[in-house]
């Protein structure tokens, strides 16, 4: 009899108490925990808390009452505008380059370097994409004034670049690339043999993307525009290099009330706004992983 067959042997094998081995592979996810634990929950459980702490020291609600004033619904609203605008045109520009991309070769050179070139200029930002801009468009960037030594008036109607529409310009040069990295998957998981059956049942290319490749690219498509509005309705340091205003947008306001120069700084009131602006930002990400699980189905 082999050591495999015998009974006082099997017995031994088994762990203590007779219950099943806990199995190891979720090992595999404990760092990944960990990171989430320290930079997503740990910094949303301080806001929390401190949101929850009134100017005395006691636990109250007065700070998430300090939201209602018109100012604050301002900057919230301008946040949402500025995102919903840079979201929606970055996602059909982006989308409509992906699509030039995807229906190339799949091992192109054409491919291989936007994409190359889309990973590298989606994390380009901050203070240094803000010079950039100014640097060229800017009233004293060398584009402004090269038009206007040609008798070319960049901004007839007064100079936009330092407002909101300025902000949301700069926005789209990382949004865009930002839609073609996310976007090409789905793009990728149409078959041809869908478009030859359209055809084969007498359909034309308005048929093809009405009826097959439309309903299909859609929630993807509307999942990775709300992928791009959460990632304008966060962003900070762009628009604290560009803008002048104190509180114009939500990421500024919250700047403002923690680093008052005038005495103002209301600590509580900051990261009540802050708490409110994570809650967005769930709720669009939640319906994202919605649309992208529904994508899912078709893309296996």
């Amino acid at each position: 009899m082999t050591a495999a067959g015998n009974p006082a042997f099997n017995a031994a094998a088994r762990p203590l108490g007779g219950g099943r081995r806990l199995p190891l592979t979720w090992l595999g996810v404990v760092p990944f925990f960990i990171y989430v634990g320290i930079f997503l929950l740990l910094p949303t459980a301080i806001i929390l808390a401190g949101s929850l702490i009134g100017p005395d020291g006691s636990i109250s609600l007065s700070n998430f009452e300090g939201i209602n004033k018109p100012y604050m619904y301002k900057s919230f609203t301008n946040s949402i505008e500025i995102s919903t605008i840079s979201a929606v045109l970055g996602a059909i520009f982006g989308a409509l380059l992906a699509y030039a991309v995807a229906t190339g070769d799949p091992k192109g050179f054409l491919r291989r370097s936007v994409m190359s070139a889309a990973g590298v200029v989606a994390q380009f930002g901050g203070v240094t994409l803000t010079f950039a801009f100014v640097a060229t468009i800017g009233t004293e960037g060398f584009v402004y004034l090269w038009l206007q030594q040609h008798g070319i008036e960049m901004y007839p109607n007064g100079v936009w670049f330092f407002d909101l529409p300025g902000l949301t310009l700069i926005y789209l040069y990382f949004q865009i690339p930002l839609m073609v990295l996310v976007f090409i998957p789905a793009l990728d998981g149409i078959r041809p043999q869908w478009r030859e059956a359209t055809e084969s049942l007498g359909g034309n290319a308005w048929h093809y993307w009405r009826y097959v490749a439309g309903p299909l690219l859609f929630p993807s498509f509307l999942g990775c525009t709300l992928l791009l509005f959460a990632n304008a309705f966060s962003a900070y340091a762009t628009a604290a290099a560009l803008l002048t205003q104190g509180g114009v947008i939500a990421p500024l306001q919250v700047q403002a009330l923690l680093t008052s120069e005038t005495g103002s700084s209301a600590p509580g009131l900051a990261k009540a706004l802050a708490l409110a602006m994570v809650a967005v930002v769930l709720v669009v990400m939640s319906l994202y992983a919605l649309l992208q699980r529904r994508t899912s189905q078709w893309l296996r």
